[in-house]
């Protein structure tokens, strides 16, 4: 047996002590370094509260040891944890014993996730000891109990019995995440496929024939285009989750009300089955004055979020009485829709009771929009007086359901199409960081959130007074006790219908920038997080989906998550704008990692076009972000270094000319020479993935969302400037796609469908 240097809890001698030690037990880090070097150190009253909003007192020494004791004393009393994630690789699970039990016997039971049983019994005095701790005049060994030669990926239930001669059993369950090491990867006769894909805003689809905004049904001719013309592998999406429709404070797709469930506004109401059925909502949509309104919005110049929702939302609500009458006929639809119902379970039942609510309360009080404002017996949803809603209104709560049931079957369908016509990866999904805590998931799980603090980033060059993303930090020790359950369903249901997945912010799982309330974003601090559990589980979901994982590393990126990244095989997230030598100079081609995927920017970012005309600096100062007259002339100077920058970049790989003018940064438009450049730049470096918006590859100028506007600026509502019928019409367009599918062609990257 292994001998393990025993530790102890001892009190501490100072305050300052007692703080550290917490700070350590807790995962919140006393320093950092920021995105220049700059070293921070987190004040008293910063990790104070911080403390505070983790259930800590930490107004005397004693009250913080006594906490850090606690939490100590919960781990290692505990016979085995309640969650245990490890790779599939691994050939032991840990339990921790009373030392003074060395001749006490283990029974184990293995339950596997297919109903078998595998049993084995062990003696204590045979274990290992991993480690040792002395809590409240107690001594605890960590042992290491052998898990069976053969397991299987999945989740399953471990239970241990400890048998002695002298008292009763001792014996405790946990749940036992068993995962792959690397997150999926295609298989390939290649050793190093590449390819390439195109990124649209779903809700800015033009088409003759949606109702004002992109829908499911758009997807078919931009699939058909991206396969048969451009030589694309996949399109990349918008996030898709649940928003509020309203505008312009409840539109962005990366702050959802539900993280889980998808946004109604994107179904084509004729396409559900129910329309056919149903001859009155046709003689409704077919009257002149539906028509007008419908062309009204199909014509506006941005998506009209209310608008559309508010004529969707009345059809829907006639094809449901419809489904109705099956429903309680106990049909073969209704059956699939009951079947749904069962899978989804509490999570979506939570929705749907939210959104009635919603929509009842704001019915009968106009100036009601967020759930803090409810009458409070509605705030809590275990509540009598929610169950007594849910009875009351459970036709409106199931209309709720069946919409998402209807936009699982529409994207279920998008992406068999994608598939089915060529798109080897199909639709490229993007998981939000945000919840909106106005909105359900805060409503509807609150005990998975901490409050007293708020999550966002500290000061970089793109923020110089740092990100307040205004919604709490997850709350570990509650993921942990739910076996993780909650995180890994937020995942699997992000993951469905779609070929690969980007995390936004996947620093997520490391660590996050937590601001405690009262305090501005400059002085907050990170607090790690159990990434290896998180990554392993990611990782489990994506080998059993069979979908790609893509990692948004942008901002404060510690060189270690990069490279756990990698060893996890989630690709990193490299843009254009942001790969540059600390002379400024752009990164060679050569230079970029080949675990990437590539693009030029994002939806917060200046278009390619943007970049060269400067819009999104005009656009700054028309919605009144720049201060003052010298801060737009600063920013003009350094786009105009910048510029040049670029256009050296091209030189040196013969992109553009070596006789292209020098001032050629004063250009006013953005060329045909600058933009097929700016392609093939990204198209020859090796990383595995490339995508390219539509925006820059049809040269537009506006990006989709200019960050800390509101109202001054028409965020997430930009529509393409060309219909999905024009694609393939359109001379610009045309030229646009030979262009870039000559570069798929000559890199490596086209698909031949």
């Amino acid at each position: 047996m292994s001998q393990k240097t025993p530790e102890s809890f001892e009190p501490s001698e100072t305050i300052e002590s007692a703080l550290d030690r917490a700070c350590k037990i807790f995962g919140i880090e006393r320093e950092y370094w920021d995105i220049w070097g700059t070293h921070h150190a987190a004040s008293a009253e910063v990790l104070a509260a911080i403390l505070t909003s983790l259930g800590v007192n930490p107004e005397s020494k004693e009250s913080i040891d006594a906490a850090v004791e606690e939490r100590l004393w919960n781990e290692w009393s505990s016979l085995i944890s309640p969650t245990i994630v490890t790779a599939v690789r691994a050939i032991h699970v840990e339990i921790h014993v009373p030392e003074d039990l060395s001749r006490a016997t283990v029974e184990v039971e293995f339950a596997w996730e297919d109903g078998e049983i595998t049993r084995a019994i062990n003696a204590l005095s045979e274990l290992a000891v991993e480690a040792r701790m002395t809590l409240r005049g107690r001594n605890f060994v960590r042992k290491a109990l052998r898990m069976p030669a053969l397991v299987s990926l999945g989740y399953h239930r471990v239970h241990v019995r400890l048998r002695t001669d002298w008292e009763a059993p001792r014996e405790a369950s946990a749940r036992l995440i068993i995962c792959p090491d690397r997150a999926y990867a295609p298989e390939s006769a290649d050793p190093n496929p590449k390819a390439a894909g195109i990124a649209v805003s779903l809700y800015g689809l033009r088409s003759p024939r949606n109702w004002g905004c992109g829908d499911f049904t758009d997807l078919r001719p931009l699939v058909d285009w991206a396969v048969q013309e451009a030589g694309a592998s996949f399109i990349s999406l918008n996030p898709l989750h649940a928003i509020a429709n309203r505008q312009p404070y409840n539109t962005s797709p990366y702050l959802p009300q539900c993280s889980f469930y998808r946004n109604p506004l994107y179904l084509d109401v004729e396409k559900v089955e129910d329309f056919a059925l149903t001859p009155v909502a046709a003689s409704l949509l077919a009257s002149a004055k539906v028509q007008q309104r419908l062309s009204r919005l199909r014509d506006a110049e941005y998506v009209e979020y209310e608008k559309v929702w508010a004529v969707k939302f009345k059809f829907l609500k006639l094809l449901f009485r419809n489904f109705l009458r099956e429903y309680r006929k106990e049909t073969p639809r209704a059956l699939e829709f009951r079947k749904y119902l069962q899978r989804e379970g509490e999570v979506l039942d939570r929705f749907a009771v939210y959104c009635a609510l919603d929509e009842t309360i704001h019915k009968e009080n106009r100036n009601i929009w967020i759930w803090p404002d409810w009458p409070e017996e509605y705030r809590d949803p275990n509540s009598a007086a929610v169950r007594v809603f849910v009875r009351a209104h459970w036709r409106l709560i199931l209309f709720y359901k069946w919409m998402q049931w209807q936009v699982d079957l529409q994207l279920s369908e998008a992406q068999q199409y994608a598939r089915e016509q060529g798109l080897p990866i199909g639709l490229y999904h993007d998981l939000a960081l945000a919840t909106d805590r106005c909105g359900c998931d805060l409503w509807a799980f609150r005990e998975f959130y901490v409050t007293g603090c708020r999550v966002g980033s500290p000061p970089d060059g793109f923020s110089p007074k740092g990100q307040d993303w205004a919604f709490p930090p997850p709350n570990t020790v509650k993921h942990r006790a739910d076996g993780y359950e909650w995180f890994a369903r937020s995942i699997r249901q992000n993951l469905k219908h779609g070929g690969a997945l980007r995390i936004d912010h996947v620093m997520r799982f490391f660590r996050l920038y937590w601001i405690p309330d009262d305090v501005d974003a400059t002085q907050g601090t990170y607090v790690r997080d159990c990434w290896r559990d998180l990554l392993h589980i990611l990782a489990l979901e994506s080998v059993r989906n069979r979908v790609i994982i893509v990692g948004e590393d942008l901002g404060t990126v510690e060189p270690a998550v990069r490279e756990a990244l990698q060893q996890f095989n989630i690709l990193s997230y490299r843009l254009l704008y942001f790969e540059k030598h600390q002379s400024g100079d752009f990164k060679a081609p050569q230079e970029y990692p080949y675990r990437a995927l590539v693009s030029v920017s994002t939806h917060d970012l200046p278009t390619l076009a943007g970049f060269w005309t400067n819009r999104d600096i005009e656009a700054r100062r028309a919605a009144g972000l720049l201060p003052d007259d010298e801060s737009y002339r600063q920013q003009l100077s350094a786009r105009k270094w910048e510029k040049q920058k670029l256009l050296d970049a091209f030189v040196r790989l013969g992109l553009v000319p070596a006789d292209y003018p020098r001032d050629a940064w004063a250009i006013p438009e953005f060329t045909g020479e600058l933009h097929a450049a700016a392609v093939g730049f990204l198209a020859s470096t090796p990383s595995e993935l490339m995508v390219l918006n539509q925006e820059d590859l049809f040269k537009e100028t506006d990006q989709q969302n200019l960050p800390g506007s509101t109202w001054q600026y028409p965020n997430w509502r930009h529509k393409m400037r060309l219909r999905v019928d024009e694609l393939r019409t359109a001379k610009d367009a045309i030229d646009c796609t030979a262009m870039f599918r000559w570069w798929m062609k000559k890199t490596g990257r086209f698909n031949a469908g």
